[in-house]
C-alpha cells in the first residue's frame, strides 16, 4: 500500500538525517524515504541500514532515493527514482518483483513515460517553489495538477500520483480535492515542532487507497 504522506529525510548529516527519521517515524510517519546527497557510497549505504532498523522498529517503509543497489542490500521495501536516474525496468528487475518503485515527473509526458515502466506510484512537482532541490521544473500549481490528472484519468492510467514541492498544511484540502492521492514532504515537516498534528490532518483530508 502506498502512503499518503511522503516523509522525505532531510539534515545537514547522516546523524541529523536520521535523528529526524527517528522524530518522523514517533510522530507516526509509516513512509520514509532516505535521501541522502554529497556523501560516498559506503555512508549512504551505513546510514540507509541503521533507517531501516529506526522503520523496522516502528513498522514504517523505507523508501531509498536514487540507489536500487543500495536499497536491495539493506532490504528496503523500495526505492524511488529521479528522471536522471536509473531506469525502473532495471531497478525491477534487481529488486524482485514485491518491491515499491517510484520515479519523478514534472510534466504528463513523463507520467505517460513512467505508467509505461511500471512504476508503483509517481512523485510529481513541484506544486510551488522549493529549496530542496538545486535544480526546479516549472512549478505546477493546482490547476496543473488538476489537468494532468484528467489527462491521465481519460487514459485509463489510475496511478497513485504525489505531490511534492513547498507543501504546507493549508495546501492539503485543495491538493486532495484535484484527485491526487497524497503528499510527499521535506523541509518543512522537518523543522514543525509538532509533526504528529500534521499526520492527523493527512488523514483527514486524504484516505488511504
Amino acid at each position: 500500500m502506498i502512503s499518503n504522506l511522503h516523509y522525505i529525510s532531510q539534515g545537514e548529516s547522516p546523524e541529523e538525517h536520521l535523528k529526524n527519521i527517528r522524530k518522523m517515524c514517533t510522530a507516526g510517519a509509516n513512509w520514509i524515504q532516505l535521501r541522502l546527497k554529497d556523501e560516498c557510497l559506503e555512508k549512504i549505504q551505513e546510514t540507509a541500514q541503521k533507517a531501516k532498523d529506526i522503520c523496522d522498529e516502528f513498522q514504517a517503509k523505507l523508501i531509498i532515493n536514487d540507489f536500487p543497489e543500495i536499497a536491495k542490500k539493506v532490504d528496503a521495501h523500495g526505492v524511488h527514482l529521479g528522471k536522471e536516474d536509473h531506469c525502473p525496468l532495471k531497478a525491477r528487475k534487481l529488486l524482485g518483483p514485491d518491491k515499491i518503485i517510484g520515479g519523478t515527473a514534472n510534466s504528463l509526458e513523463d507520467c505517460e513515460n513512467l505508467c509505461t515502466l511500471q512504476v508503483d506510484y509517481i512523485g510529481l512537482g513541484p506544486f510551488r517553489f522549493t529549496t530542496t532541490k538545486k535544480k526546479l521544473s516549472p512549478i505546477l500549481g493546482v490547476e496543473g495538477y488538476r489537468n494532468l490528472l484528467n489527462s491521465l484519468h481519460a487514459q485509463g492510467k489510475m496511478i497513485p500520483v504525489i505531490a511534492i514541492g513547498g507543501i504546507t498544511t493549508t495546501d492539503f484540502r485543495v491538493l486532495a480535492e484535484s484527485g491526487l492521492y497524497g503528499v510527499a514532504i521535506s523541509g518543512w515537516l522537518t523543522s514543525h515542532s509538532n509533526p504528529e498534528i500534521i499526520f492527523k490532518e493527512i488523514q483527514q483530508h486524504f484516505s488511504e487507497k
